[in-house]
């Protein structure tokens, strides 16, 4: 966490989804205060909101409109894409089976990552090897996830290459050995109304407070319902209002290491007190799978010249995670 922020910055990064691509264009003057604002918001909250992003604020409820859907279904619908170790973590959990820091977490979620084939990584991807499984009902879950998917994972590298450019590092920094071939996380996530879950199965958390794994995540929530929670330096946690038409962004473990610390990710959790069912879809854009991360050199400059943290193999972080968030024996 970067420092006692009271608020979430808003960067409307439209000058750069326009321009980031074009060679011609990356040094005009609206794009390079996007590139400011998000040196800024990344050194001081690790958080923002961003608009003028271009995804369709229609497919943007779409998409939790369809996951309510899904979670509204009966048990043994929703069951049917059970995840287990044998789907590669990739699935349906109920309420509870999701922990953080051994404690359950009060919220239904289906997991996707990107299909890993057999021996693709050798043993390092093992765990999550395999394909991603999709309800039959709703009828359209499918098409519209995956169309809604294609669009944050462009924005997500357009958003990468901004930070490079924040960084004075190359603008294509993030691409190559680091994230040419991104992996990706995508989860659909229900929070029920506290009172409704019984109480001796009942925690205050809907997800406990955390750091993201990768580089960047997007999260797409819904409307007039308060619960996502950022802490700042001073240990106060402020509420990322939702704001219709926006992402709220955040910043990754693998990003703080990659910068040397310029960049650190802030903790954050969910807690719904509302008399309402919420749905939060989050993505999360990484580095390659087998990807080793390291401080690079340009950010140790800024930091003394020494590396702060040890290289890390972002598919090691992951698996280990992922491992390690569900309750044993419910699944």
């Amino acid at each position: 966490m970067g420092s006692d922020f009271k608020t979430i910055p808003i960067i409307d990064v439209s000058p750069l989804v326009a321009k980031i691509d074009d060679p011609k264009s990356t040094t005009s003057d609206d794009l390079l205060e996007v590139v400011r604002q998000l040196d800024k918001a990344c050194k001081e909250a690790g958080f923002f909101y961003v608009k003028g992003h271009g995804v369709p604020d229609s497919l943007i409820r779409e998409v939790r409109e369809i996951s309510r859907s899904f979670f509204a279904l009966p048990a043994e619908e929703k069951l049917k894409i059970k995840m287990t170790t044998k789907s590669g973590y990739r699935g349906y959990q109920k309420v509870g089976v999701n922990i953080t820091k051994g404690k359950p977490d009060m919220h239904e979620a289906i997991d996707y990552y990107r299909p890993i084939l057999p021996g693709q990584y050798g043993d390092l991807a093992s765990p999550l090897e395999g394909n991603n499984l999709w309800p039959k009902t709703p009828f359209n879950f499918k098409e519209v996830m995956e169309d809604y998917l294609f669009l944050v994972k462009d924005l997500s590298r357009k958003i990468m290459r901004g930070i490079a450019l924040a960084l004075g590092a190359p603008i294509d920094a993030f691409e190559g050995d680091c994230a040419g071939d991104p992996f990706w996380v995508f989860r659909l996530m229900c929070y029920p109304v506290l009172t409704d879950i019984p109480e001796s199965e009942r925690t205050d958390t809907g997800i406990g407070a955390h750091t993201d794994y990768g580089l960047l995540s997007l999260v797409n929530q819904d409307d007039e319902i308060q619960a996502l929670e950022v802490q700042n330096r001073s240990g106060v946690w402020i509420y990322a209002v939702p704001i219709p038409g926006t992402f709220v962004c955040n910043i990754g473990d693998m990003l703080k290491v990659w910068t040397n610390g310029i960049y650190e990710p802030t903790v954050h959790r969910v807690i719904n007190k509302t008399p309402f069912y919420r749905v939060s879809v989050g993505f999360f854009y990484e580095s390659n799978f087998d990807a080793c991360i390291q401080p690079v050199e340009c950010c140790k400059q800024k930091t003394g010249g020494v590396a702060k943290y040890d290289n890390i193999v972002y598919g090691e972080h992951l698996v280990k995670k992922v491992q390690n968030n569900f309750v044993k024996g419910r699944y």
